[in-house]
């Protein structure tokens, strides 16, 4: 009987172990987060406010947006480099169409998500089908998508609609602190992305995907469905975060979200998220946002600084992850 009770207890004693494991990348994160935060309040005066870490939220809304369709290709093993173009391409097909041909906004935003949902499932097919590498694929999306937003204007188009001011201007008091709508959208989706990749048969199939490909197809997992619906779910976020860039700029513009696809990369790794698959947390995509846009907010704070200093500790950041990743990868 003492030897039952040990083994269930050595049992529960693993268990809680590979959970402390599967999570310490998303402590070591959320830490990250709170000692900068904590160091901005202490050297910069107003810093630590709640109208501040709103701002965090609403001033990086596309991004996060993205980075939450960029979460679940990672999750699955692959990469996705057309993103950027994607926002780019909606947030200039949606102003032209709503400014120079008169369409209603609604509808033009149903346009604007078909599409780059279209262009996701279209680069997953490929991936898939023709087992071609998810880089170069979506590098070339990435050209394509680009050159398709040049070739609609080379210039940026102002959307003037009354529903863009409505929406734009419109404010959530919850108490003291007010949630503007770019805001509330970023946490809708990356509420509605944790649904999907944590509590969705969809979401463990990426992660089983992503952990083994192969031990997955065994399993009787439909591969070819969820990475085509992976990447068309990514081309969905990427052009709701161009539409929700039109609300926050006023505009479209062919270049907007030039090298946006790396940033959400180092935020969903910053995240604690495996760049080769199987392991992460949507909690954790939305803690790189915060670290990003605490970064961002300290610079703008100091005043002094140039803002290639994001870029310098973003760098670093990334590095230190990728090596803790590799050191917890051996211990397993």
């Amino acid at each position: 009987m003492s030897r039952l009770h040990s083994d269930a207890t050595a049992r529960r004693g693993h268990a809680v172990g590979r959970l402390v494991s599967r999570n310490l990348t998303l402590i070591v994160t959320a830490a990250i987060f709170a000692a900068l935060f904590g160091a901005a309040s202490k050297f910069y005066d107003g810093f630590f406010s709640a109208s501040v870490f709103v701002s965090l939220l609403g001033d990086n809304a596309f991004l996060g947006i993205a980075a939450v369709g960029m979460t679940l290709v990672i999750f699955s093993g692959g990469i996705d480099l057309s993103v950027g173009a994607v926002i780019g391409f909606t947030s200039i097909f949606v102003s032209t169409l709503i400014e120079r041909h008169h369409v209603a906004p609604g509808f033009a935003w149903i346009v604007g998500l078909t599409a780059g949902t279209a262009m996701g499932a279209g680069m997953g097919a490929l991936i898939h089908f023709f087992r071609l590498p998810p880089f170069l694929i979506t590098l070339a999306g990435m050209f394509f998508a680009r050159g398709l937003g040049f070739w609609i204007s080379t210039d940026s188009v102002g959307i003037a609609h009354e529903l863009y001011g409505k929406i734009s201007g419109f404010e959530l008091m919850l108490g003291a602190v007010v949630l503007p709508a770019n805001a509330l959208m970023l946490l809708a989706v990356i509420l509605a992305g944790y649904v999907v990749a944590h509590h969705t048969r969809f979401g463990r199939a990426l992660l089983a995907i992503g952990g083994n490909e192969q031990s997955a197809l065994l399993m009787g997992l439909p591969i070819g469905r969820a990475k085509i619906g992976v990447y068309a779910l990514n081309g969905f976020c990427a052009a709701l975060a161009g539409i929700v860039a039109t609300l926050y700029t006023g505009s479209g513009n062919p270049s907007m979200g030039l090298g946006l696809e790396l940033d959400a990369i180092a935020i969903v790794v910053i995240g604690g998220a495996l760049l080769s698959g199987g392991r992460g947390h949507m909690l954790g995509t939305l803690l790189g946002v915060l670290i990003f846009g605490t970064i961002q907010a300290a610079i703008l704070f100091d005043g002094r600084l140039s803002s290639w200093w994001m870029r310098i500790v973003v760098g670093g950041l990334l590095l230190t992850f990728i090596l803790l990743q590799r050191y917890f990868l051996r211990k397993k």
